[in-house]
């Protein structure tokens, strides 16, 4: 990558704040569009593939068999609540909680699953990707919940047939009109039990319906310059030498780079946006180098922040003047609420009998989906609940650990620990969060980082709402399995933390009106329009879908905006 040296220059057209998957996409669309782009990212650099330090580690390579070390997760009590995002093959994309420290406020949690690096959390994505439908533009207006979204499914259709085509995303088409079909690759292949729970649920619950994930890997012949095909490893989380699922190292960055429009500085912390009360806009933004703790000034003239909602939203809120004195664009009060996320870690599993002659080749990085099924319109209005989820899953056959629990000795014994257990499959659910005023984020200026800057303390918790959802994913996961025919079924709720899905969003969120939001249709700031925010603080509700495709298609279409903008000398 070109990196940034003492030769550079401290002025360009475009800033671009962060490198994840928004960040990595604004990069490509603004360099390919001719604009002199700087792109900053607080963490280290990575170079794709030679950085990728245990892609190719066995499981005999990794220490304690891949667990953490109680050493290991003092540095980690927040992140390691996931269950596993702290293991020794990737915990080098994971910061440490305590020289990153945050707070929450009594009787509520936050878990914020952070990676400061180049790529950010694209080298370390679940992959899943779908598209957002009217029902989920709609549903707020519809429902008197928060403020509308400024725009709807027609606006952001083009632009995520844009982004699917160079991310590469593998699917099968459906037909499902609130789960709108895609620009798919081959999809992956459902193994025979899971398509004989795909035909249960076409004949026991017609409104279902069971498909193979959606996800960012290249499947079939590659189109893709310098990206190979999906190996079936699922080591994913290592990050990828063939670059065959999508991440901003493999394929935004690289498409940045090529148009040699882009210049890229690591170990740049954004403390805040510069104000020019004169012109109304931003000039630039301030840098605190991560290594030498100088501070610099960067000048451009649009600035695009895709630093991931929280970050995002800690800049404008730090960035204060005697126009906004609360916070850059923050005239509705609205900036650093209404968080959301994806409350998960509910469903059932089963155990299916038969089939012991049949088995699967690879370790396929990807499930099968059940969308959406519920408040699709008055047939499957729920009483207790609005909104809806959707189900995440596979089926598979236990291993040579199914042996462990029995007794036995000798060359029988060791033969049958050569053979596949039985079959098993599960489903978790993922469900939307309504977008609350006071699930918030402040900064905390008492609290200081080893930079100098502020912390940030967390309010946030499920309400009725939600809890009375999860009540609902437990039984219908139950009740699709125990149609299928499986036994043993087991259902469960395993607790929920805001934000440990990983899909914290909200923050600065779009919205029709100034005075109810900080953004506007384009992803402008209202009050100061050379500035973007097009990652997950833009959000005005979650749906129930993984949002980073929209993300990305957000992203692309703000880009053309602001060239187009730029060419008329109106930004």
């Amino acid at each position: 990558m070109p990196l940034f040296n003492e030769n550079s220059p401290m002025e360009y057209d475009a800033i671009v704040v962060g490198t994840g998957i928004s960040g990595g996409w604004a990069a490509k669309e603004l360099a390919e569009k001719g604009l002199k782009t700087l792109v900053l990212e607080r963490g280290r650099n990575v170079n794709h593939v030679v950085d990728y330090k245990t892609m190719n580690d066995d499981p005999w390579d990794l220490p304690n068999n891949d667990r953490p070390t109680q050493e290991m997760l003092k540095d980690y009590p927040m992140q390691n609540r996931t269950g596993y995002t702290v293991r020794p093959s990737h915990v080098h994309w994971f910061v440490k909680d305590t020289e990153h420290p945050y707070y929450e406020k009594p009787d509520t949690r936050f878990d914020w699953i952070r990676g400061y690096h180049v790529g950010g959390r694209s080298l370390v994505w679940g992959r899943q990707s779908y598209r957002l439908a009217d029902l989920d533009f709609e549903a707020n207006a519809k429902q008197g919940i928060a403020v509308d979204w400024p725009i709807r499914y027609k606006d952001l259709a083009p632009w995520y047939s844009h982004v699917e085509k160079f991310a590469g995303i593998s699917g099968q088409k459906e037909g499902i009109k609130h789960l709108p079909d895609g620009e798919f690759l081959p999809p992956m292949e459902l193994n025979c039990v899971e398509e004989e729970l795909k035909k249960s649920i076409n004949s026991s619950f017609p409104e279902r319906h069971l498909t193979i994930g959606r996800t960012a890997h290249i499947t079939g012949d590659s189109p893709f310059q310098n990206r190979g095909t999906c190996q079936s490893r699922n080591r994913c989380m290592r990050g990828c030498p063939y670059g065959a699922y999508f991440s901003s190292n493999a394929s935004t960055l690289p498409a940045a780079e090529a148009s040699g429009n882009m210049t890229l500085r690591p170990d740049s912390i954004v403390t805040e946006v510069i104000y020019d009360a004169e012109k109304g806009k931003a000039s630039g933004v301030r840098v605190m180098d991560s290594n030498t703790k100088e501070v610099y000034d960067f000048k451009a003239r649009i600035i695009f922040l895709n630093a991931s909602a929280i970050a995002t939203t800690a800049i404008l809120m730090n960035s204060k003047s005697d126009r906004f004195p609360n916070g850059m664009g923050n005239d509705s009060g609205e900036l650093g609420h209404n968080i959301m996320d994806h409350h998960f870690r509910v469903g059932a599993s089963g155990d299916w009998d038969g089939f012991e002659d049949k088995y699967y080749k690879g370790r396929r990085p990807n499930g099968f989906y059940i969308p959406r099924f519920r408040n699709l319109d008055e047939k499957t209005k729920m009483p207790d609940f609005v909104r809806g989820y959707g189900f995440q899953g596979s089926a598979s056959r236990e291993d040579w650990s199914a042996g462990v629990a029995e007794l036995g000795i000798g060359g029988g014994f060791k033969d049958s620990l050569m053979k596949p257990g039985g079959w098993r499959a599960g489903m978790t659910a993922f469900g939307e969060i309504l977008p609350y005023h006071d699930n918030a984020m402040e900064l905390n200026y008492d609290k200081l980082d080893a930079w100098g800057q502020p912390t940030i303390t967390f309010s946030t918790t499920i309400r009725e709402n939600e809890l009375n959802m999860r009540k609902d994913m437990a039984v219908t996961a139950g009740e699709m399995l125990e149609a299928a025919g499986f036994k043993n079924i087991s259902t469960w709720d395993d607790g929920y933390g805001v934000g440990l899905g990983i899909h914290e969003m909200g923050t600065a969120r779009m919205g029709k009106d100034p005075k109810t939001s900080v953004l506007n249709k384009w992803n402008q700031i209202h009050a100061v329009p050379n500035v973007f925010v097009t990652d997950g603080a833009c959000m005005t509700s979650a749906a129930c879908q993984n949002p980073s495709l929209t993300y990305m298609a957000l992203t692309a279409r703000a880009a053309n905006y602001a060239v187009d903008e730029l060419k008329k000398m109106n930004l």
